[in-house]
Formats: C-alpha cells, sequence, structure tokens
C-alpha cells in the first residue's frame, strides 16, 4: 500500500469518526475541499451504540490492515507482532478514553462560557497525563517488540502509530477551540 492511499484511508477513517461523534454527515478530504458531497461516507442521522461499535470495529480492522501492509512482516515475525499490536491497542484504547473525557469536560465547561483557572488547571492536568501515558506505553513496549522483530521493524511500528495518532491530534485540534 503507498504513502498516499495509506494517508487518505487514515483521513477518512477520521473524517468519518469525528462525523459520527457529531451525528453530521461525514465528507472526505476530497469533498471537503471541493465542497462536492456526492457519496456521503455516514448517515446525518444519529448512530446507535450499535452503529457506533461497528464503525469501531471496521476501524481497529483498516487500521490493523494498513500496519500489515506497511510493516512487511515474515511469517516468523508476524506471530510473535500480532499478539503485541493487540494488547497495544487495548491498552491505547484506555488511553483514548482518557483523551475523550478530557475533550468532553473541555466542551461541557467552555459551553457555559469562559474557563476558571481550575478549569484550565484540570485540562492542561488531564492533556499532560494523556501524553506521559502514551509515551510510557511506548516505553513499555519498545523492548517487548523488540524481542520479536529486528529495530528497523520496531521503529517502522512506532512511526506508523506515531503517523496515525499526529493525524488524529491534527484533526481533533482543528476541532477544538482555543481555550477562552
Amino acid at each position: 500500500m503507498n504513502s498516499v492511499r495509506s494517508t487518505a484511508l487514515v483521513l477518512t477513517l477520521l473524517t468519518t469518526v469525528t462525523a459520527c461523534a457529531q451525528n453530521a454527515p461525514a465528507t472526505t478530504p476530497a469533498q471537503s475541499v471541493t465542497g462536492s458531497a456526492a457519496t456521503p461516507v455516514a448517515s446525518s442521522t444519529p448512530m446507535t451504540a450499535s452503529d457506533m461499535q461497528i464503525l469501531a470495529d471496521k476501524i481497529k480492522a483498516d487500521k490493523r490492515l494498513l500496519v500489515a501492509a506497511n510493516m512487511q512482516l515474515t511469517e516468523a515475525e508476524a506471530k510473535g507482532f500480532w499478539p503485541l499490536y493487540d494488547a497495544y491497542q487495548k491498552e491505547l484504547e484506555a488511553i483514548n478514553v482518557n483523551l475523550v473525557k478530557g475533550i468532553a469536560d473541555y466542551a461541557e465547561a467552555s459551553a457555559e462560557g469562559p474557563l476558571s483557572d481550575a478549569e484550565a488547571k484540570s485540562l492542561v492536568d488531564n492533556s499532560l497525563k494523556v501524553e506521559s501515558s502514551e509515551l510510557e506505553l511506548k516505553r513499555n513496549y519498545v523492548p517487548k517488540l523488540g524481542k520479536v522483530l529486528p529495530a528497523m521493524k520496531v521503529a517502522r511500528y512506532l512511526q506508523i502509530e506515531n503517523k496515525i495518532r499526529a493525524v488524529i491530534k491534527y484533526e481533533l485540534a482543528g476541532k477544538i477551540p482555543l481555550v477562552q
């Protein structure tokens, strides 16, 4: 899978997730530039919990395919890598829950007007906790990955994860207003 196609897949997934979280129709990155919405990615009706679970499962499967296509694992490497990948994703999901909670708390507090100093401090503390948790997760998994993969492939996997996280954070940054 080439990098342009990989990037387009990640952007499309993120656009869909963002729109679904806001219960709004999604557009692909190309549609947001051209304004054309010939093929909406999501419907304008609110998603049910079941719909959200189906979407989450699809995104996880697509991410796994993206990682698989870019890792170029041998059969022996794959046998050791995929259980670690699954465990890493499970722990990353817990970090994502904290990230989403922080964003939701900020949205709720900012809807009521400017943040107090205590609310702003809490926002900063949560943000730093999420970043620290992400770094600690990577530190914990590098030695584990190093037991089943050569260092070059460990570095490649971390690059893939970092690129996906960067796209997610970029998308979120565009949607979250500055603190007032």
